[in-house]
């Protein structure tokens, strides 16, 4: 019987091992998804925060200085820059980059392709 006891007690640590580990990489797992998310919805409110001050900044500047694009509202203009500067960022794992600096070559990029549709 006592061969019996220890092949039990050996496979249950065994099995409490193996379910450890398991949750373990489901934990880090969930981790991982979860900081993706943060990231995601830190680096949204920056792009916010980013078209506010290029707006402001913007706003002092000549009027007639820009050529109009037609066809396409500034708001929606302004959303195709902060969805493009956001992949920017997201590309680089938001790491390593100026926020300002990808907004302001999305937005020359932006205007390019919108200048080039309209012609």
């Amino acid at each position: 019987m006592p061969a019996n006891r220890r092949s039990t007690r050996s496979s249950s640590k065994a099995s409490k091992k193996a379910a450890k580990k398991a949750t373990g990489k489901v934990a880090k797992k969930a981790a991982k998804k979860a900081a993706k998310k943060t990231a995601k919805k830190v680096a949204k409110k920056a792009t916010k925060k980013i078209a506010k001050k290029v707006a402001k900044k913007k706003a002092g500047r000549r009027q007639g200085s820009r050529k109009k694009i037609s066809g396409v509202s500034a708001a929606a203009r302004r959303e195709i820059i902060e969805k493009a500067a956001y992949l920017r960022a997201e590309k680089r794992n938001f790491q390593n980059g100026d926020p300002v600096a990808d907004w302001l070559s999305c937005e020359k990029e932006v205007d390019a392709l919108l200048s080039k549709a309209a012609a």
